[in-house]
């Protein structure tokens, strides 16, 4: 097979590209690195079967060659990402959807995008189905992210009602593991690397909101799958073992053994309460559900953290203009 992965250079997008690889599937690398950087997939600039190349997926995009299937990942989805790029957020969701949907189109290939449970907002059903339509504020501080996946979802499901687009629609959860950016506004990264420094663990309002967490080997997994099936979604994937924010902030601090103190800081408008996915369908479809137990995989991702805490890399500016869009073999 050969696979294009947009967005391949982010947190998600290298795993994903690791994991085709290792199954002998040609890649096909697409980022221009906004969010997302060369140094995750460094690595494998010398595999055969590796390209990597510098575009926007907002502007014209083509691909020499056949192509199997095109993964959409392309899009900031941290919170300090797609707070500082709201308008570049929106874009990829819109015009970044669309062109990656033509080409999927063109090539007769399969496409899957990568949605997220933003698109239930601060749910009102728990856990949640995916025939649920969500609570979402579609003007508030979350909305950049939210509508740009609620968009690229309609969009999905219009090509493939009106095209024939063979198109897929994932919905992830609450994802983590190694190469998340230290300052990326997301708990676990967050909690992390407070905890090894042994500074304060900020813990938004009293904690007691919930979250869901998956290890990127098991997304990565269920994505694959959904590559390889003709299920139209939207699919949750993610675990259905769900814990307080507070109970994640105490088990980081015992597992990174450091007696860091917890501190709580004001909780940020429109913070989802719940977050817990129905996953039943991912297994009936899919034959998926999560291996990694979340002690296992948060051990997994101290370690890799921990490598870094010796050397503080310099501050992520997040770039406003995207460079122009040329053949990056390597590089």
């Amino acid at each position: 097979m050969r696979v294009v992965v947009a967005g391949g250079a982010g947190f998600l997008g290298s795993h994903l590209c690791d994991r085709l690889l290792a199954e002998g599937t040609e890649v096909v690398c697409i980022d221009n690195f906004l969010t997302g950087g060369p140094d995750n997939v460094d690595r494998l600039r010398t595999r055969d079967g590796f390209r990597l190349l510098r575009r926007d997926v907002t502007e014209p995009l083509d691909v020499a060659g056949p192509v199997d299937a095109v993964l959409n990942l392309a899009s900031p989805a941290s919170p300090v990402d797609y707070h500082a790029l709201p308008l570049e957020t929106l874009a990829a969701g819109a015009s970044g959807t669309a062109r990656l949907l033509d080409l999927a189109r063109r090539k007769d290939a399969r496409f899957v995008l990568a949605s997220t449970s933003e698109v239930y907002g601060d749910p009102q059903v728990h856990p949640q189905p995916e025939r649920y339509w969500g609570h979402v504020n579609p003007i508030g501080p979350r909305s950049m992210y939210d509508e740009a996946k609620r968009f690229a979802e309609a969009l999905t499901t219009a090509h493939r009602a009106t095209r024939g687009t063979r198109t897929g629609i994932v919905r992830i959860f609450n994802t983590y593991g190694p190469r998340m950016r230290a300052e990326d506004g997301r708990a676990v990264p967050t909690f992390i690397v407070q905890a090894l420094r042994g500074e304060p663990v900020t813990v938004a309002g009293d904690g007691s909101q919930t979250r869901s967490l998956c290890y990127v080997d098991d997304l990565v997994d269920g994505f694959v799958r959904m590559m390889s099936n003709e299920v139209s979604g939207p699919v949750n994937i993610g675990s259905p073992y769900e814990m307080t924010v507070l109970e994640l902030a105490r088990l980081v601090v015992r597992l990174c053994g450091t007696g860091a103190p917890i501190e709580f800081i004001p909780r940020p408008p429109d913070d989802p309460s719940v977050r817990r996915p129905d996953i039943t369908l991912a297994r009936e479809t899919l034959g998926w559900q999560p291996r990694v137990d979340v002690r296992d995989g948060l051990m997994r991702t101290i370690a890799w953290f921990q490598g870094l805490i010796g050397r503080d890399p310099a501050p992520w500016v997040p770039r406003q203009e995207s460079p122009a869009g040329s053949d990056a073999p390597g590089g």
